[in-house]
Protein backbone atom coordinates (compact mmCIF):
# COMPACT_ATOMS: atom_id res chain seq x y z
CA UNK A 1 0.00 0.00 0.00
CA UNK A 2 1.40 3.38 -1.10
CA UNK A 3 0.35 5.06 2.17
CA UNK A 4 2.51 2.69 4.22
CA UNK A 5 5.56 3.62 2.14
CA UNK A 6 4.93 7.34 2.60
CA UNK A 7 4.60 7.07 6.38
CA UNK A 8 7.34 4.47 6.85
CA UNK A 9 9.74 6.90 8.63
CA UNK A 10 7.07 7.81 11.21
CA UNK A 11 5.73 5.86 14.21
CA UNK A 12 2.26 5.56 12.71
CA UNK A 13 0.18 2.37 12.39
CA UNK A 14 -1.86 2.15 9.19
CA UNK A 15 -4.55 -0.35 8.18
CA UNK A 16 -6.42 -1.12 4.96
CA UNK A 17 -10.07 -2.18 4.81
CA UNK A 18 -11.59 -3.16 1.45
CA UNK A 19 -13.21 -6.08 -0.38
CA UNK A 20 -9.89 -7.87 -0.84
CA UNK A 21 -9.40 -8.38 2.90
CA UNK A 22 -10.18 -11.82 4.33
CA UNK A 23 -12.80 -12.06 7.11
CA UNK A 24 -10.00 -12.65 9.64
CA UNK A 25 -8.04 -9.58 8.50
CA UNK A 26 -11.22 -7.51 8.46
CA UNK A 27 -12.12 -8.52 12.02
CA UNK A 28 -8.60 -7.68 13.22
CA UNK A 29 -8.67 -4.20 11.64
CA UNK A 30 -12.10 -3.39 13.12
CA UNK A 31 -10.93 -4.47 16.56
CA UNK A 32 -7.74 -2.38 16.35
CA UNK A 33 -9.79 0.65 15.27
CA UNK A 34 -12.02 0.29 18.33
CA UNK A 35 -9.04 0.07 20.69
CA UNK A 36 -7.13 2.89 19.02
CA UNK A 37 -4.17 0.74 17.95
CA UNK A 38 -4.52 1.98 14.39
CA UNK A 39 -3.74 5.66 13.78
CA UNK A 40 -4.86 5.75 10.14
CA UNK A 41 -7.19 3.49 8.22
CA UNK A 42 -7.57 3.61 4.45
CA UNK A 43 -10.66 1.98 3.03
CA UNK A 44 -13.79 1.99 0.95
CA UNK A 45 -17.33 2.79 2.07
CA UNK A 46 -17.04 -0.22 4.39
CA UNK A 47 -15.59 2.27 6.90
CA UNK A 48 -19.12 3.71 7.27
CA UNK A 49 -20.68 0.42 8.39
CA UNK A 50 -22.31 0.37 11.84
CA UNK A 51 -20.02 -2.44 13.00
CA UNK A 52 -16.95 -0.21 12.57
CA UNK A 53 -16.31 1.77 15.79
CA UNK A 54 -13.61 4.40 16.28
CA UNK A 55 -12.00 5.20 19.60
CA UNK A 56 -11.38 8.88 18.81
CA UNK A 57 -12.01 9.86 15.21
CA UNK A 58 -10.70 13.37 14.47
CA UNK A 59 -10.19 13.68 10.70
CA UNK A 60 -12.03 12.16 7.77
CA UNK A 61 -10.58 12.49 4.26
CA UNK A 62 -12.99 11.57 1.47
CA UNK A 63 -11.49 10.90 -1.94
CA UNK A 64 -13.68 10.87 -5.06
CA UNK A 65 -16.50 12.68 -3.23
CA UNK A 66 -18.75 12.56 -6.30
CA UNK A 67 -19.06 8.77 -5.86
CA UNK A 68 -20.78 9.09 -2.48
CA UNK A 69 -24.58 9.14 -2.42
CA UNK A 70 -26.96 10.81 0.00
CA UNK A 71 -27.17 7.76 2.29
CA UNK A 72 -23.39 7.57 2.67
CA UNK A 73 -23.19 11.30 3.41
CA UNK A 74 -25.86 10.94 6.09
CA UNK A 75 -23.77 8.19 7.69
CA UNK A 76 -20.77 10.53 7.63
CA UNK A 77 -22.77 13.18 9.49
CA UNK A 78 -23.62 10.63 12.18
CA UNK A 79 -20.02 9.52 12.75
CA UNK A 80 -19.20 12.28 15.19
CA UNK A 81 -20.59 15.68 16.15
CA UNK A 82 -17.26 17.51 15.85
CA UNK A 83 -15.28 16.03 12.99
CA UNK A 84 -12.95 17.76 10.54
CA UNK A 85 -13.76 16.64 6.99
CA UNK A 86 -11.65 17.16 3.88
CA UNK A 87 -13.27 16.10 0.60
CA UNK A 88 -11.25 15.61 -2.58
CA UNK A 89 -12.73 15.47 -6.05
CA UNK A 90 -11.71 16.33 -9.58
CA UNK A 91 -15.34 17.08 -10.49
CA UNK A 92 -17.52 18.22 -7.57
CA UNK A 93 -21.22 17.38 -7.89
CA UNK A 94 -23.51 20.39 -8.57
CA UNK A 95 -24.80 20.61 -4.98
CA UNK A 96 -21.27 20.61 -3.52
CA UNK A 97 -20.07 23.19 -6.05
CA UNK A 98 -23.09 25.40 -5.38
CA UNK A 99 -22.46 25.25 -1.64
CA UNK A 100 -18.86 26.34 -2.26
CA UNK A 101 -19.86 29.17 -4.58
CA UNK A 102 -22.39 30.32 -1.98
CA UNK A 103 -19.72 30.42 0.72
CA UNK A 104 -21.28 27.62 2.80
CA UNK A 105 -18.24 25.43 2.21
CA UNK A 106 -14.65 26.43 1.70
CA UNK A 107 -13.04 25.33 -1.54
CA UNK A 108 -9.45 25.26 -2.77
CA UNK A 109 -8.52 24.52 -6.37
CA UNK A 110 -5.37 22.64 -7.36
CA UNK A 111 -4.99 23.49 -11.04
CA UNK A 112 -1.32 22.63 -11.50
CA UNK A 113 -0.87 19.19 -13.13
CA UNK A 114 1.98 16.81 -12.24
CA UNK A 115 5.22 17.32 -14.18
CA UNK A 116 5.36 15.96 -17.77
CA UNK A 117 1.57 15.43 -18.00
CA UNK A 118 0.01 16.31 -21.36
CA UNK A 119 -3.63 17.11 -22.24
CA UNK A 120 -5.60 14.08 -23.39
CA UNK A 121 -6.78 14.19 -27.00
CA UNK A 122 -10.52 13.55 -26.82
CA UNK A 123 -12.39 12.27 -29.88
CA UNK A 124 -16.19 12.13 -30.15
CA UNK A 125 -17.41 9.73 -32.84
CA UNK A 126 -20.27 7.40 -33.83
CA UNK A 127 -19.37 3.75 -33.22
CA UNK A 128 -17.56 2.13 -36.13
CA UNK A 129 -15.36 -1.00 -36.26
CA UNK A 130 -12.85 1.01 -38.31
CA UNK A 131 -12.63 3.71 -35.62
CA UNK A 132 -12.13 1.10 -32.88
CA UNK A 133 -9.56 -0.84 -34.92
CA UNK A 134 -7.61 2.33 -35.74
CA UNK A 135 -7.59 3.51 -32.13
CA UNK A 136 -6.33 0.15 -30.87
CA UNK A 137 -3.75 -0.30 -33.61
CA UNK A 138 -2.29 3.17 -33.10
CA UNK A 139 -1.76 2.44 -29.41
CA UNK A 140 -0.38 -1.07 -29.84
CA UNK A 141 2.03 0.11 -32.55
CA UNK A 142 3.73 2.38 -30.00
CA UNK A 143 3.94 -0.39 -27.39
CA UNK A 144 1.03 0.71 -25.23
CA UNK A 145 -2.14 -0.85 -23.82
CA UNK A 146 -5.83 -0.02 -24.13
CA UNK A 147 -8.83 0.29 -21.80
CA UNK A 148 -12.10 -0.62 -23.55
CA UNK A 149 -15.02 0.43 -21.33
CA UNK A 150 -18.52 -0.98 -21.66
CA UNK A 151 -21.64 0.05 -19.78
CA UNK A 152 -22.86 -3.34 -18.53
CA UNK A 153 -21.38 -6.66 -17.45
CA UNK A 154 -23.96 -8.38 -19.62
CA UNK A 155 -22.42 -8.98 -23.04
CA UNK A 156 -18.86 -8.13 -22.00
CA UNK A 157 -17.56 -11.52 -23.22
CA UNK A 158 -19.12 -10.91 -26.63
CA UNK A 159 -17.34 -7.56 -26.85
CA UNK A 160 -14.01 -9.22 -25.98
CA UNK A 161 -14.50 -11.81 -28.75
CA UNK A 162 -15.38 -9.05 -31.26
CA UNK A 163 -12.16 -7.20 -30.42
CA UNK A 164 -10.09 -10.38 -30.87
CA UNK A 165 -11.66 -10.86 -34.31
CA UNK A 166 -11.31 -7.18 -35.16
CA UNK A 167 -7.59 -7.03 -34.27
CA UNK A 168 -6.06 -10.49 -34.90
CA UNK A 169 -3.32 -11.56 -32.50
CA UNK A 170 -4.32 -9.13 -29.76
CA UNK A 171 -4.47 -10.39 -26.15
CA UNK A 172 -7.70 -9.39 -24.37
CA UNK A 173 -8.50 -9.54 -20.64
CA UNK A 174 -11.78 -8.76 -18.85
CA UNK A 175 -12.53 -7.05 -15.53
CA UNK A 176 -15.85 -6.26 -13.84
CA UNK A 177 -17.43 -6.03 -10.41
CA UNK A 178 -19.09 -9.45 -10.51
CA UNK A 179 -15.75 -11.25 -10.51
CA UNK A 180 -14.47 -12.71 -7.24
CA UNK A 181 -11.89 -10.52 -5.43
CA UNK A 182 -9.10 -13.01 -6.13
CA UNK A 183 -9.92 -13.34 -9.81
CA UNK A 184 -10.25 -9.57 -10.24
CA UNK A 185 -6.94 -8.91 -8.50
CA UNK A 186 -5.15 -11.55 -10.62
CA UNK A 187 -6.57 -10.03 -13.82
CA UNK A 188 -5.51 -6.50 -12.91
CA UNK A 189 -2.01 -7.62 -11.91
CA UNK A 190 -1.63 -9.55 -15.16
CA UNK A 191 -2.73 -6.56 -17.21
CA UNK A 192 -0.43 -4.28 -15.23
CA UNK A 193 2.45 -6.64 -16.00
CA UNK A 194 1.74 -6.40 -19.74
CA UNK A 195 0.28 -9.89 -20.18
CA UNK A 196 -2.70 -8.46 -22.11
CA UNK A 197 -3.00 -5.67 -24.68
CA UNK A 198 -6.64 -4.68 -24.06
CA UNK A 199 -8.65 -4.68 -20.86
CA UNK A 200 -12.37 -4.88 -21.59
CA UNK A 201 -13.98 -3.57 -18.43
CA UNK A 202 -16.82 -1.73 -16.76
CA UNK A 203 -16.48 1.50 -14.77
CA UNK A 204 -14.66 -0.50 -12.10
CA UNK A 205 -11.48 1.18 -13.40
CA UNK A 206 -12.93 4.65 -12.74
CA UNK A 207 -10.61 5.43 -9.83
CA UNK A 208 -7.52 4.11 -8.09
CA UNK A 209 -5.66 2.84 -11.18
CA UNK A 210 -2.29 4.13 -12.33
CA UNK A 211 -0.87 2.12 -15.23
CA UNK A 212 1.56 4.30 -17.23
CA UNK A 213 1.54 2.01 -20.29
CA UNK A 214 -2.20 2.50 -20.84
CA UNK A 215 -2.57 5.63 -22.96
CA UNK A 216 -5.73 4.96 -24.96
CA UNK A 217 -9.25 4.53 -23.59
CA UNK A 218 -12.28 3.69 -25.72
CA UNK A 219 -15.69 4.20 -24.09
CA UNK A 220 -18.66 2.52 -25.73
CA UNK A 221 -22.16 4.07 -25.37
CA UNK A 222 -20.60 7.19 -23.86
CA UNK A 223 -23.95 9.01 -24.01
CA UNK A 224 -25.18 7.02 -21.00
CA UNK A 225 -22.35 8.09 -18.68
CA UNK A 226 -22.39 11.15 -16.45
CA UNK A 227 -20.04 14.04 -17.08
CA UNK A 228 -18.03 13.48 -13.90
CA UNK A 229 -17.85 9.75 -14.64
CA UNK A 230 -16.51 10.34 -18.16
CA UNK A 231 -13.94 12.78 -16.78
CA UNK A 232 -12.76 10.21 -14.23
CA UNK A 233 -12.57 7.47 -16.85
CA UNK A 234 -10.60 9.68 -19.20
CA UNK A 235 -8.19 10.39 -16.35
CA UNK A 236 -7.15 6.72 -16.27
CA UNK A 237 -4.89 7.35 -19.27
CA UNK A 238 -2.15 9.89 -19.86
CA UNK A 239 -0.53 9.30 -16.48
CA UNK A 240 2.98 9.44 -17.98
CA UNK A 241 4.60 11.82 -20.43
CA UNK A 242 3.12 10.02 -23.47
CA UNK A 243 0.32 11.65 -25.46
CA UNK A 244 -2.93 9.91 -24.47
CA UNK A 245 -6.17 9.57 -26.42
CA UNK A 246 -9.78 9.07 -25.37
CA UNK A 247 -12.48 7.88 -27.77
CA UNK A 248 -16.11 8.57 -26.80
CA UNK A 249 -18.33 6.40 -28.98
CA UNK A 250 -22.09 6.51 -29.42
CA UNK A 251 -24.39 4.45 -31.70
CA UNK A 252 -24.40 5.80 -35.25
CA UNK A 253 -28.10 5.04 -35.63
CA UNK A 254 -29.27 6.78 -32.46
CA UNK A 255 -30.27 10.42 -32.00
CA UNK A 256 -28.64 11.77 -28.85
CA UNK A 257 -30.71 13.72 -26.34
CA UNK A 258 -29.78 17.37 -25.92
CA UNK A 259 -28.43 16.70 -22.41
CA UNK A 260 -26.23 13.83 -23.61
CA UNK A 261 -24.95 15.92 -26.49
CA UNK A 262 -24.05 18.77 -24.10
CA UNK A 263 -22.18 16.36 -21.80
CA UNK A 264 -20.10 14.86 -24.59
CA UNK A 265 -19.33 18.22 -26.17
CA UNK A 266 -18.29 19.62 -22.79
CA UNK A 267 -15.82 16.77 -22.26
CA UNK A 268 -14.41 17.34 -25.73
CA UNK A 269 -14.20 21.10 -25.12
CA UNK A 270 -12.51 20.89 -21.71
CA UNK A 271 -9.59 18.62 -22.49
CA UNK A 272 -6.89 20.74 -20.85
CA UNK A 273 -5.22 19.49 -17.68
CA UNK A 274 -6.93 20.67 -14.50
CA UNK A 275 -10.24 21.38 -16.24
CA UNK A 276 -12.33 19.49 -13.66
CA UNK A 277 -13.66 22.72 -12.15
CA UNK A 278 -14.84 24.02 -15.53
CA UNK A 279 -16.49 20.67 -16.23
CA UNK A 280 -18.21 20.70 -12.84
CA UNK A 281 -19.50 24.22 -13.54
CA UNK A 282 -20.88 23.09 -16.88
CA UNK A 283 -22.42 20.05 -15.17
CA UNK A 284 -24.12 22.41 -12.72
CA UNK A 285 -25.46 24.45 -15.63
CA UNK A 286 -26.82 21.32 -17.32
CA UNK A 287 -28.27 19.53 -14.29
CA UNK A 288 -29.07 22.39 -11.91
CA UNK A 289 -28.09 22.57 -8.25
CA UNK A 290 -29.32 20.62 -5.27
CA UNK A 291 -31.27 21.85 -2.24
CA UNK A 292 -29.44 22.97 0.90
CA UNK A 293 -31.44 22.35 4.12
CA UNK A 294 -30.71 23.81 7.56
CA UNK A 295 -31.94 23.24 11.13
CA UNK A 296 -34.95 25.11 12.51
CA UNK A 297 -34.50 27.61 15.35
CA UNK A 298 -36.68 28.37 18.37
CA UNK A 299 -36.62 30.69 21.41
CA UNK A 300 -38.31 31.62 24.72
CA UNK A 301 -40.44 34.65 25.63
CA UNK A 302 -37.99 35.83 28.33
CA UNK A 303 -35.20 35.95 25.79
CA UNK A 304 -37.03 37.62 22.90
CA UNK A 305 -39.65 39.89 24.46
CA UNK A 306 -43.45 39.83 24.61
CA UNK A 307 -44.24 41.41 21.22
CA UNK A 308 -41.96 39.11 19.28
CA UNK A 309 -43.21 36.16 21.31
CA UNK A 310 -46.82 36.97 20.36
CA UNK A 311 -45.83 37.34 16.72
CA UNK A 312 -44.15 33.93 16.84
CA UNK A 313 -47.15 32.45 18.63
CA UNK A 314 -49.53 33.72 15.96
CA UNK A 315 -47.18 32.35 13.32
CA UNK A 316 -47.24 28.92 15.01
CA UNK A 317 -51.03 28.94 15.17
CA UNK A 318 -51.21 29.79 11.47
CA UNK A 319 -48.76 26.97 10.78
CA UNK A 320 -50.88 24.49 12.73
CA UNK A 321 -53.91 25.60 10.75
CA UNK A 322 -51.92 25.11 7.56
CA UNK A 323 -52.00 28.79 6.60
CA UNK A 324 -48.34 29.58 7.20
CA UNK A 325 -46.09 30.09 4.20
CA UNK A 326 -43.23 27.63 4.80
CA UNK A 327 -39.64 28.77 4.81
CA UNK A 328 -37.32 27.00 2.38
CA UNK A 329 -33.53 27.27 2.42
CA UNK A 330 -33.22 27.54 -1.34
CA UNK A 331 -35.17 27.17 -4.57
CA UNK A 332 -33.89 24.90 -7.33
CA UNK A 333 -34.84 25.93 -10.88
CA UNK A 334 -34.71 22.99 -13.30
CA UNK A 335 -35.99 24.62 -16.47
CA UNK A 336 -34.09 23.97 -19.71
CA UNK A 337 -32.23 27.27 -19.62
CA UNK A 338 -28.76 28.43 -20.62
CA UNK A 339 -27.93 30.55 -17.58
CA UNK A 340 -24.22 30.90 -16.89
CA UNK A 341 -21.20 33.22 -17.20
CA UNK A 342 -19.35 32.50 -20.46
CA UNK A 343 -15.57 32.30 -20.44
CA UNK A 344 -15.33 35.06 -23.07
CA UNK A 345 -17.20 37.43 -20.74
CA UNK A 346 -15.25 36.85 -17.51
CA UNK A 347 -12.05 35.03 -18.39
CA UNK A 348 -10.45 34.90 -14.93
CA UNK A 349 -11.48 31.80 -12.99
CA UNK A 350 -11.17 33.58 -9.64
CA UNK A 351 -13.24 36.55 -10.85
CA UNK A 352 -15.86 34.18 -12.24
CA UNK A 353 -16.12 32.35 -8.89
CA UNK A 354 -16.49 35.70 -7.11
CA UNK A 355 -19.18 36.71 -9.61
CA UNK A 356 -21.16 33.51 -9.02
CA UNK A 357 -20.87 34.03 -5.26
CA UNK A 358 -22.13 37.61 -5.58
CA UNK A 359 -25.20 36.53 -7.55
CA UNK A 360 -25.93 33.64 -5.19
CA UNK A 361 -25.63 35.93 -2.15
CA UNK A 362 -28.02 38.59 -3.52
CA UNK A 363 -31.17 38.85 -1.39
CA UNK A 364 -33.28 41.25 -3.47
CA UNK A 365 -33.95 42.35 -7.01
CA UNK A 366 -32.31 45.66 -6.17
CA UNK A 367 -29.06 43.86 -5.32
CA UNK A 368 -29.25 41.92 -8.59
CA UNK A 369 -29.67 45.19 -10.53
CA UNK A 370 -26.66 46.70 -8.78
CA UNK A 371 -24.56 43.63 -9.62
CA UNK A 372 -25.72 43.77 -13.25
CA UNK A 373 -24.79 47.46 -13.47
CA UNK A 374 -21.36 46.75 -11.96
CA UNK A 375 -20.68 43.88 -14.39
CA UNK A 376 -21.82 45.97 -17.35
CA UNK A 377 -19.44 48.74 -16.34
CA UNK A 378 -16.55 46.35 -15.64
CA UNK A 379 -16.87 43.67 -18.31
CA UNK A 380 -19.02 45.25 -21.01
CA UNK A 381 -22.51 44.57 -22.32
CA UNK A 382 -24.16 41.64 -20.57
CA UNK A 383 -24.55 38.62 -22.90
CA UNK A 384 -27.74 36.58 -23.17
CA UNK A 385 -26.63 33.67 -20.89
CA UNK A 386 -25.80 36.14 -18.11
CA UNK A 387 -29.12 37.99 -18.59
CA UNK A 388 -30.81 34.62 -18.20
CA UNK A 389 -28.75 33.94 -15.07
CA UNK A 390 -30.07 37.15 -13.49
CA UNK A 391 -33.64 36.20 -14.47
CA UNK A 392 -33.21 32.75 -12.90
CA UNK A 393 -31.93 34.33 -9.69
CA UNK A 394 -34.88 36.74 -9.70
CA UNK A 395 -37.29 33.79 -10.02
CA UNK A 396 -35.44 31.94 -7.24
CA UNK A 397 -35.85 34.93 -4.90
CA UNK A 398 -39.57 35.25 -5.63
CA UNK A 399 -40.26 31.51 -5.40
CA UNK A 400 -38.27 31.18 -2.16
CA UNK A 401 -40.29 33.98 -0.52
CA UNK A 402 -43.49 32.11 -1.45
CA UNK A 403 -42.29 28.76 -0.05
CA UNK A 404 -41.42 26.89 -3.26
CA UNK A 405 -38.30 24.71 -3.05
CA UNK A 406 -38.09 23.51 -6.65
CA UNK A 407 -39.42 24.40 -10.11
CA UNK A 408 -39.28 21.69 -12.78
CA UNK A 409 -41.07 20.38 -15.89
CA UNK A 410 -43.62 17.58 -15.59
CA UNK A 411 -44.07 15.76 -18.85
CA UNK A 412 -44.22 17.97 -21.92
CA UNK A 413 -47.16 20.19 -20.94
CA UNK A 414 -46.85 21.27 -17.33
CA UNK A 415 -44.47 22.94 -14.88
CA UNK A 416 -44.62 21.94 -11.20
CA UNK A 417 -43.70 23.98 -8.13
CA UNK A 418 -42.53 21.73 -5.30
CA UNK A 419 -43.47 23.05 -1.86
CA UNK A 420 -43.96 21.83 1.72
CA UNK A 421 -46.94 24.22 2.18
CA UNK A 422 -50.37 22.95 3.14
CA UNK A 423 -53.45 23.50 0.99
CA UNK A 424 -54.97 26.31 3.17
CA UNK A 425 -51.78 28.34 2.71
CA UNK A 426 -51.89 27.84 -1.06
CA UNK A 427 -55.54 28.92 -1.20
CA UNK A 428 -54.60 32.19 0.45
CA UNK A 429 -51.84 32.71 -2.13
CA UNK A 430 -54.04 31.70 -5.08
CA UNK A 431 -56.54 34.42 -4.14
CA UNK A 432 -53.84 36.95 -5.00
CA UNK A 433 -53.54 35.66 -8.58
CA UNK A 434 -55.42 37.45 -11.39
CA UNK A 435 -58.78 35.74 -11.92
CA UNK A 436 -57.94 34.42 -15.40
CA UNK A 437 -54.85 32.59 -14.09
CA UNK A 438 -56.29 30.81 -11.06
CA UNK A 439 -57.54 27.79 -13.01
CA UNK A 440 -54.04 27.17 -14.38
CA UNK A 441 -52.58 26.59 -10.89
CA UNK A 442 -53.68 23.24 -9.43
CA UNK A 443 -52.68 22.28 -5.88
CA UNK A 444 -51.79 18.70 -5.00
CA UNK A 445 -50.02 17.47 -1.91
CA UNK A 446 -46.45 18.86 -1.84
CA UNK A 447 -46.73 20.54 -5.25
CA UNK A 448 -48.56 23.09 -7.38
CA UNK A 449 -48.96 22.30 -11.09
CA UNK A 450 -49.01 25.16 -13.62
CA UNK A 451 -51.02 23.63 -16.43
CA UNK A 452 -50.00 24.19 -20.05
CA UNK A 453 -46.90 26.24 -19.25
CA UNK A 454 -44.56 23.43 -20.34
CA UNK A 455 -45.52 23.77 -24.03
CA UNK A 456 -43.94 27.21 -24.20
CA UNK A 457 -40.27 27.88 -24.83
CA UNK A 458 -38.05 27.88 -21.70
CA UNK A 459 -37.56 31.67 -21.85
CA UNK A 460 -41.34 32.20 -21.96
CA UNK A 461 -41.75 29.78 -19.05
CA UNK A 462 -39.23 31.82 -17.08
CA UNK A 463 -40.81 35.19 -17.95
CA UNK A 464 -44.35 34.01 -17.13
CA UNK A 465 -43.33 32.51 -13.79
CA UNK A 466 -41.55 35.73 -12.81
CA UNK A 467 -44.65 37.75 -13.77
CA UNK A 468 -47.24 35.47 -12.17
CA UNK A 469 -45.41 34.61 -8.96
CA UNK A 470 -44.20 38.21 -8.76
CA UNK A 471 -47.84 39.35 -8.75
CA UNK A 472 -48.55 37.08 -5.78
CA UNK A 473 -45.46 38.36 -3.97
CA UNK A 474 -46.38 42.02 -4.58
CA UNK A 475 -49.91 41.63 -3.24
CA UNK A 476 -48.64 39.65 -0.22
CA UNK A 477 -46.01 42.29 0.56
CA UNK A 478 -48.50 45.16 0.31
CA UNK A 479 -50.91 43.29 2.58
CA UNK A 480 -48.18 42.70 5.17
CA UNK A 481 -47.20 46.39 5.07
CA UNK A 482 -50.82 47.45 5.58
CA UNK A 483 -51.14 45.15 8.61
CA UNK A 484 -47.97 46.57 10.16
CA UNK A 485 -49.19 50.16 9.66
CA UNK A 486 -52.53 49.24 11.22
Amino acid sequence: MQTNKRFAPYPINIGLLNRFRSPKERKDIIQRLATGELDIVVGTQQLLNKEVKYRDLGLLVIDEEQRFGVNQKEKIKNLKAKLDILTLTATPIPRTLYMSLSGIREMSIIATPPPSRRPIQTHLSPYSPDVVRTGIRNELDRGGQVFYVVRRVEGIEKVAIQLEEMVPGVKVAMAHGQMSPGELEATMLAFNNGEADILVCTTIIESGLDIPRVNTIIIEDAQYFGLAQLYQLRGRVGRSGIQARAWLLYPDNQILSETARKRLRALQEFSQLGSGYQLATRDMEIRGVGNILGAEQSGQMEAIGFELYMEMLQSCIAEIQGEEIPQVEDTQVDLQLTAFIPGNYIASQEQKMAAYRAVAAANSQRELKLIAAEWSDRYGSIPAPVEQLFSVMQLKQIAKSLGFSRIKPEGKQHIVLITPMAEPAWKLLAEKLPQHLRSRFVYERKKVTVRGLGVLKPQQQLDNLIEWLGAIEDVSRRGAETQREG
